[in-house]
């Protein structure tokens, strides 16, 4: 992944910041909040280089269809934190599960599938992170009712969490990795227009292939994001 300059340095912009903390918070606690964030990205790094970098990718998707639904900046920043850390959990997991390159045993899997709990678990502890645990909670919850953990249906799944699962999934279905290739962006989209109303809010796919469409046309291969310095490639490494 192509990084510039030291990526895990956050570049917290102030006029964001404050939209999204009480006005009595003050600029030690602001810095606080700094440093948790930075603290997080570097953990999630040290556990697996590729779900850092899947979880910066995860970020961008979002916050390219947050825009596109005209989300207030104080919603994108919250947005980016939640997929910027829908797998913080996966330090929870084992490595002989996570980064195992074959196909998961029952077992293994039950154990995986705790993940957005553990994530959620983490994150409830940090101050005003609680709406940002939610969203990494129930990003594998399914619109049909029939997803985890806790088997939430249509739009009594939060909203961000529905966003994740969306980008969270195409980042899956486009990343290549060491066993298989990453499937073109067209192909992904018409893997989601076939799951929507099932798997995913079909009013959410719209807006995402919209978004992502309109991101193809500035022919960029990288990316940058508001909460970490660096500027980032689009295809997994």
């Amino acid at each position: 992944m192509k990084k510039s300059g030291n990526v895990l340095e956050l570049k917290m912009k102030r006029k964001e910041v404050k939209s999204s903390f009480p006005k009595s918070y003050s600029e030690l606690e602001k810095s606080n909040f700094d440093l948790t964030i930075k603290t997080l990205l570097s953990a999630l790094r040290l556990k697996d280089d590729y779900t850092w970098g899947h979880s910066l990718r995860v970020a961008f998707f979002c916050v390219a269809v947050g825009k596109e639904m005209n989300l207030s900046s104080e919603e994108l920043f919250e947005l980016e934190l939640s997929a910027l850390f829908h797998d913080i959990g996966k330090i929870g997991v084992p490595d002989s599960v996570l980064l195992k390159p074959s196909r998961l045993t029952e077992e293994e899997f039950q154990e995986m599938k705790l993940h957005p709990s553990k994530s959620a678990a983490l994150l409830e502890e940090i101050p005003n992170f609680q709406k940002i645990s939610m969203g990494a909670k129930h990003h594998h919850e399914r619109f049909d009712g029939r997803g985890y953990p806790s088997g939430l249906k249509g739009e009594d799944i939060p909203l961000f969490a529905r966003i994740i699962l969306i980008a969270d999934t195409f980042d899956a279905m486009t990343s290549t990795r060491p066993y298989r290739k990453g499937l073109a962006y067209e192909v992904a989209f018409e893997e989601l227009i076939e799951f929507s109303g099932s798997q995913f809010d079909p009013k959410l796919v719209k807006h995402f292939i919209s978004a992502i469409k309109k991101e193809e046309i500035k022919n960029s291969s990288t990316f940058t994001l508001n909460l970490v310095q660096g500027e980032f490639e689009k295809e997994a490494a």
